[in-house]
């Protein structure tokens, strides 16, 4: 909208929190359509981002069918509607497609390792399906496509009952609960902060047509869950303790981009560490949390 931009969000509102869009609403430029993409569309666009689809465990396998459409059936009405309107279009893919790898750190053209029936597939295999229908689109009909990869993200506005491993670590800490490692906490994840990633989605979305994707989008910098577990303890100064379970099925033992493509073609690099996100992300829960029990019920 700073670039001069008109945005339309579309927006189910099944995980999304309506307070996270409450100071756009006051901007011309921005309208709110309450939408859920599994359903025919019709707006006149030039530019489409899918990031529709619940991307944490907790919330995609709540109703997994319903994910596995959102993937499908939403990518199918967004690619038809950018057929319609001659529109480049944006699929947030995810680095999910690359399942539990057995090459590290991954790159795009890695075919990958995915249980296609176990309680991650709905979300793994519809985005991996997605990314089958963008290039059949653009192959057959033309259809400018962009196709990213997304690494674990973290930042502010994020949900405190979200599921995943940052949030939940820091929601623990910040009120006292022991922190919850699953698995022995050897595995790896590597973060990137919102604010970088968005910058590398808008950087794909102006990139020369020739320019497909898939691109990798994430921080190269790789921890353990432990180390995670330990920064955020610190961070927030808390007498937490961390308290071990068993590893979810399927849960991923690595998980850390090569973004070597995205270097050389977007001139794109995170540039904000763990730490300085986590106290960024940090203090919004902190702020989040102190709220009255009235506002949070609005959240």
């Amino acid at each position: 909208m700073a670039a001069g931009h008109q945005v339309i969000c579309l927006d189910n509102f099944s995980t999304g929190m309506r307070p996270n869009i409450a100071h756009l609403k006051r901007v011309d430029r921005f309208n709110v359509v309450a939408h859920d993409i599994v359903h025919p569309l019709d707006l006149d666009v030039d530019e489409i981002y899918n990031l529709a689809c619940p991307a944490s465990p907790p919330h995609y396998q709540a109703d997994p069918v319903h994910t596995t459409k959102t993937c499908v059936l939403g990518s199918l009405n967004l690619l038809e509607l950018a057929a319609r309107t001659g529109a480049r279009i944006l699929q947030a893919s995810t680095s999910e497609v690359y399942g539990d790898p057995n090459v590290h750190p991954q790159v795009e053209s890695y075919w990958g390792n995915v249980n296609s029936f176990g309680p991650r597939s709905c979300y793994d295999e519809g985005k991996r399906c997605a990314e089958t229908l963008f290039f059949d689109f653009h192959n057959t009909h033309g259809v400018e496509i962009k196709i990213i990869r997304i690494f674990n993200t973290y930042g502010p506005r994020m949900r405190p009952d979200d599921g995943r491993v940052v949030s939940n670590f820091i929601v623990q800490a910040l009120t006292g609960q022991d922190i919850t490692i699953y698995g022995d906490g050897s595995q790896t994840r590597s973060f990137c902060f919102v604010d970088d990633l968005i910058g590398g989605m808008v950087r794909m979305m102006a990139s020369p047509p020739s320019l497909t994707g898939p691109v990798n989008l994430g921080n190269p910098g790789e921890f353990t869950i432990r180390e995670l577990a330990e920064q955020v303890i610190g961070l927030t100064s808390s007498r937490s303790q961390i308290i071990h379970r068993a590893l979810p099925v399927d849960d991923p033992r690595q998980r850390c981009p090569d973004i070597s493509l995205a270097m050389q073609e977007l001139d794109w690099r995170p540039k904000i560490d763990l730490s300085s996100g986590l106290r960024h992300t940090i203090d919004y829960f902190d702020g989040l949390l102190t709220r009255p029990a009235r506002e949070l019920e609005a959240v």
